[in-house]
């Protein structure tokens, strides 16, 4: 890397060139699907992310909550507190699948939030649907694979974009996706020492 002031203007101008030179061509829009996976923290945050920009776009948005309906949650509270009126947000799971301990019960629910999901996707005024964790139950069978790929590459309105997280995701469903992002873990205080799930990072 150069110190020289002259030889970083004139390299910052090429890479500048370059850059605008791709995006001259790169015009096109469409509704994506959007998978966050891999065993790393930040699947869900990913999403949450998303969908505060689309809120700040004042783009109406959806959330389906497929797991994690029993814990606590800074974003369920600033979403359904502050931004209901752009963003519906449902909480249809009842917790993690070793806390519930009944598949029965789990996959009730999980297809309860998938029919939500498929209705919350198929209103063309949401410009972005959330299914947080559905890849957990997609994992756990509660789900069918097929029924998902096959909405979602036939019945998806063209403009909406949908983001599928949390860990393992289905080869199925990364084939489909048009974005796709692998947290890797590489470090977390959880397991190296002994620190509990905080507000504000977890949750």
């Amino acid at each position: 890397m150069t110190t020289d002031p002259q030889a970083h203007t004139e390299k910052m101008k090429r890479i500048k060139a370059a850059r605008d030179r791709m995006m001259a061509h790169k015009t096109g829009e469409k509704g994506l699907v959007i998978v966050h996976t891999g065993n790393g923290k930040g699947k869900s945050s990913s999403g949450f992310g998303m969908i505060l920009r689309c809120i700040g776009h004042g783009m109406p948005c959806a959330v389906v909550q497929f797991i994690k309906g029993s814990m606590p949650s800074g974003e369920r509270d600033l979403l359904k507190e502050r931004f209901a009126d752009i963003c519906a947000f449902h909480v249809m799971g009842e917790g993690f699948t070793w806390e519930t301990q009944d598949r029965e019960r789990d996959t009730e629910m999980a297809q309860a939030a998938w029919q939500k999901a498929k209705e919350l996707i198929r209103d063309e005024t949401n410009r972005m649907v959330l299914l947080d964790e559905i890849n957990i139950a997609l994992r756990y069978d509660y789900l069918d694979i097929n029924d998902v790929v096959a909405f979602l590459t036939e019945e998806k309105p063209p403009m909406t974009h949908v983001v599928l997280t949390g860990r393992n995701a289905r080869p199925e469903l990364i084939e489909i996706a048009d974005l796709v992002s692998e947290m890797k873990e590489i470090r977390h205080p959880f397991r190296e020492q002994n620190i509990k799930a905080q507000p504000g990072v977890e949750f």
